[in-house]
């Protein structure tokens, strides 16, 4: 029998396999309410320019209509045959409004459908994205607030390097989701055009207005060159480099929550909402939606590789290697806005040990670097002799095992005679912490200041 989508030129049906390596509506169905917005703008087009008479074009809105709502409503039966969702959605038309819905086709090709149902969906996830992570910003903001002078040890090799507060830790998460909203949103800036319009691969003999349908959809204006808009992935792949970003930044966060929930550190305890128990340690507590925002990094990541390494040696125009741009984004998409969500839970949700915190603040002699600086400013010593008075004096500590606030007076001045009494003004770790007050230090009036300024801009974004 006749392929139903193909015509005349095929004369019997595809075999079982090619059926099966070629239909992507099992994953492309999710791109129905893009893919009938699109036709919707096209077909209106079409009607305006005079190249669909105004009945027929009434008709197909009224009919796709129709569609939608049986989609919606969970009453449309998917076909594996018809392969996509754009023969799905043409051929459930034209039982609807009969030989009228072939016309909807007119000056355009499955290619450049495809092309702006994606743009539409990805910029829609975009966007849904972009809300979630301004929710984090602003549990994170809330949180640093509550804890700006609440003083914990700061890390680098994950030793104790110096004493800093948990609200600047906390904020220095808002930061970075900041960069990965921005990242998204120039991403949405490049891929706000509209590739409806080019065709197969090089734009067709009608009339069309294309700044008609891409005003309509909501793009700033189409794509310039009709090759390029059938064959460019770049939107999907420079939103999946920024959200392997954003993911990268919240699993280092939940790796935090990880160890800090932990007795060994005991920072933060997480609710019975975020915590799970052991089905055979009946003690066990585990930190399971921190490790899964963790995990899902992988494959957050992974979608990025595997469309890069699709796309690397593809000729333009349109191969159906791109059939496979859509599986990797929608499931990114998914495991970021769900990670985002549970990250923004656990932000809330975690209560602080900020007496454990301080208590370990000072641990690994936190307060050093403070004592060399007395030594630059009092004493005058150039750094470099300052950090080597100051390590022989940890050396001193730790062979008494005791901390550098605990050595007396005298025993400062057996490694440098001219040391001061006032020396002990600096080495305790609020005291440290209270010192850092540089642009962007830990010092709590500038915790406070950052985090007021962050809500204050994000309190006036809209919606």
């Amino acid at each position: 029998m006749s392929n139903k989508m193909w015509g005349g030129r095929f004369a019997s049906a595809p075999d079982a396999i090619m059926e099966e390596i070629n239909a992507s509506i099992d994953f492309d169905r999710e791109l129905f309410r893009q893919d009938i917005a699109a036709s919707k703008a096209h077909v209106a087009m079409l009607a305006e320019t005079g190249i669909v008479e105004a009945d027929d074009a009434a008709a197909i809105g009224r009919g796709l209509d129709a569609v939608l709502a049986e989609i919606e409503s969970g009453r449309f039966t998917f076909s594996r045959a018809l392969e996509d969702i754009h023969m799905n959605v043409e051929s459930r038309l034209t039982d609807l409004v009969g030989p009228a819905a072939g016309r909807l086709h007119t000056a355009r090709s499955r290619n450049d459908q495809v092309a702006v149902d994606f743009r539409l969906w990805v910029r829609d996830a975009v966007d849904a994205l972009d809300g979630q992570m301004r929710d984090l910003q602003i549990a994170l903001v809330d949180r640093a607030l509550e804890h700006a002078s609440a003083v914990m040890p700061g890390f680098t090799h994950l030793q104790p390097a110096q004493p800093i507060t948990f609200g600047h830790h906390l904020m220095a998460y808002v930061e970075m989701i900041g960069r990965d909203r921005g990242r998204l949103a120039d991403a949405r800036r490049r891929m706000n055009e509209c590739p409806l319009g080019a065709a197969a691969l090089a734009g067709t003999s009608f009339p069309i207005d294309r700044y008609k349908t891409a005003i309509a959809l909501g793009f700033d204006r189409p794509t310039a060159n009709s090759l390029d808009s059938v064959s460019d992935r770049d939107f999907a792949l420079e939103v999946l480099a920024a959200a392997a970003i954003c993911a990268t930044h919240l699993s280092r966060f939940a790796e935090e929550i990880v160890l800090w929930t932990g007795p060994f550190f005991g920072f933060l305890k997480l609710s019975d909402k975020f915590s799970t128990g052991s089905s055979i340690m009946p003690q066990k507590r585990n930190p399971d939606a921190a490790e899964l925002a963790r995990g899902k990094t992988g494959r957050i990541l992974g979608a990025l590789q595997g469309l890069l390494v699709v796309m690397k040696g593809l000729p333009l125009a349109y191969s159906k290697d791109m059939q496979e741009d859509k599986e990797g984004v929608f499931d990114a998409v998914r495991s970021l806005s769900l990670c985002l969500a549970a990250m923004t839970g656990m932000t809330r949700d975690m209560s602080v040990d900020v007496a454990r915190m301080k208590a370990t603040a000072g641990a690994g002699y936190a307060t050093a670097t403070d004592l060399a600086d007395w030594l630059v400013r009092r004493l005058g010593l150039p750094f470099r002799e300052a950090h080597h008075v100051t390590g022989k004096l940890v050396g001193v500590a730790a062979a008494r095992e005791v901390g550098l606030e605990d050595l007396s007076l005298a025993d400062m001045r057996s490694v440098e005679p001219r040391i001061e009494q006032d020396v002990f003004d600096v080495l305790g770790v609020e005291k440290s912490v209270a010192s850092r007050t540089s642009y962007g230090g830990a010092a709590p009036d500038n915790v406070r200041a950052q985090a007021e300024s962050w809500r204050a801009r994000l309190a006036a974004e809209p919606g």
